[in-house]
């Protein structure tokens, strides 16, 4: 049960942005920005950053719904979304992506963990400043996301097929603003 009040059944972060639309808008603004957005990368390699640094936060929502989400925009290379949640060095995803994976999990540590050697080695697999930029304000994000659900202890289905749901409905409307139920 959250620890505050929230539409009763309404997972993770969509009650709490229900709680709060006056910052819920912000915040679900730069979702849609940062994963759907214009970016060098993928919305599924996007999706697959924010899947691991949520299971790295251990924020099961989270994890659970951008797992989703990825899973559905990588269609039939849906495989390495758990392949990345249980082992990224063995993750059959390239170089660069991996690269930029170790990147994130050091921002999720601390943005000063993040060493120029690492930079370097994104660089090296082709990462552009934009890659990593971006790949960095994901993980920023997401980092304050996974403490924002957790903080206030959402609802977090364990039914697998609720997060199906949720990655379609992500991957085909993106990150909208919840609208509270007509009465």
């Amino acid at each position: 049960m959250a620890y505050i009040t929230v539409p009763e059944g309404v997972p993770g972060i969509r009650s709490l942005v229900m709680f709060r639309p006056e910052t819920g808008k912000y915040l679900y603004e730069l979702a849609q920005v940062l994963l759907r957005g214009d970016s060098p990368l993928s919305q599924a390699d996007r999706e697959l950053i924010a899947t691991h640094v949520s299971s790295r936060n251990n924020c099961m929502f989270c994890m659970s719904s951008h797992a989703a989400a990825a899973r559905e925009l990588y269609g039939e290379g849906r495989y390495v979304v758990d392949c990345v949640i249980q082992e990224v060095d063995t993750a059959p995803v390239s170089e660069k992506l991996k690269a930029l994976l170790n990147i994130a999990g050091k921002v999720q540590q601390s943005g000063k963990a993040v060493t120029e050697a690492d930079i370097a080695a994104a660089r090296e697999q082709g990462a552009t400043d934009r890659d990593i930029h971006d790949t960095v304000l994901i993980a920023a994000t997401f980092s304050m996301f996974n403490r924002y659900v957790d903080g206030l202890n959402s609802y977090t289905p364990v039914d697998p097929a609720a997060y199906a749901e949720m990655g379609k409905r992500m991957t085909t409307l993106g990150y909208v603003l919840p609208q509270p139920a007509k009465v």
